[in-house]
C-alpha cells in the first residue's frame, strides 16, 4: 500500500514537471522559428519573396536542423507549420519533425534553417496527413530568392511546396527529396494539453494560439496578409 502511494505521489510531482519542460522547449522552438522568419524577410536581395508568402496557404519553419537529421533513419529536425483560417490569418501553429532521406548533406554546413511554403490545396492534403515524404506524392521545389516572384520559373509558380535553406547566411532554394515530415504528437500534446491531429490544428483550427506563439504569428501575419 505504501509503495502504491509513493508511486502516485512521485507521478504527481514528476509528470507535471516533464510536461512543463516539454512546453518550455516548444516555446524555445517558436522563438527560434521567429528569428529565422525575420531573417528570411529582412535579407535585402536574397530573401524569400514577400508575394510568395502572400500566396502561401501554410508556412513551415524548421530552425537549426542538424546534419544527423538527414542520415538514413535519423531524426532531429523540429519546427512548426501554421495555416490560414477562414479570415486568411495564420492560426495556431502545429509542431512537426523532419528527417530521413539519403545519406549526405546538401546544404553545405553542419546545421541549417529551413522554410517551407505550402502553396495550394494539393500541398495541404499531404501536410494534413500527419506524415508524408517529399517526392512520394508530395513535391517540393526550391523556391526563388529576391523581393518578388518575378524570377520564379513556371515549375516554382505551380509547385505544391516551395522550400528554402540557410546554412551560411543567405537563403537558397532547397531540394528536399526523400525527407520525411511528421506531426510531433508529443510536442503538440505538451503545448495544447490534448490529443490533436495536424488537421484539427491547421485546418479546423480547434485550438487557439498560445501566448508563446504571439510574436511568431505577429511577424508572419504582418508580411503574409492578402489584399
Amino acid at each position: 500500500m505504501k509503495s502504491t502511494i509513493g508511486i502516485l505521489a512521485f507521478s504527481l510531482i514528476v509528470l507535471p514537471a516533464v510536461a512543463g519542460h516539454e512546453a518550455s522547449s516548444e516555446s524555445d522552438r517558436l522563438q527560434r522559428a521567429e528569428a529565422v522568419l525575420k531573417a528570411s524577410l529582412e535579407a535585402p536581395d536574397k530573401g524569400i519573396p514577400l508575394d510568395a508568402l502572400e500566396k502561401a496557404e501554410c508556412v513551415g519553419v524548421f530552425p537549426d536542423v542538424k546534419k544527423a537529421a538527414f542520415v538514413v533513419g535519423g531524426e532531429g529536425g523540429t519546427g512548426v507549420f501554421t495555416c490560414r483560417d477562414e479570415r486568411g490569418v495564420m492560426g495556431a501553429p502545429a509542431f512537426f519533425k523532419i528527417g530521413g532521406g539519403s545519406v549526405g548533406w546538401q546544404f553545405g554546413g553542419q546545421e541549417t534553417d529551413l522554410v517551407l511554403l505550402v502553396m495550394n490545396d494539393d500541398g495541404m492534403k499531404h501536410l494534413l496527413a500527419d506524415r508524408f515524404t517529399i517526392g512520394a506524392g508530395a513535391t517540393a521545389t526550391g523556391g526563388p530568392v529576391g523581393r518578388t516572384l518575378e524570377a520564379a520559373t513556371d515549375a516554382q509558380m505551380h509547385a505544391q511546396i516551395l522550400s528554402w535553406s540557410r546554412s551560411q547566411g543567405a537563403f537558397l532554394g532547397a531540394a528536399l527529396e526523400g525527407r520525411v515530415i511528421s506531426f510531433d504528437t508529443k510536442a503538440n500534446l505538451a503545448v495544447y494539453g490534448k490529443d490533436l491531429t495536424a488537421k484539427s490544428i491547421l485546418l479546423e483550427h480547434k485550438v487557439k494560439p498560445t501566448p508563446e506563439a504571439t510574436a511568431f504569428l505577429k511577424t508572419l501575419n504582418a508580411k503574409s496578409a492578402r489584399g
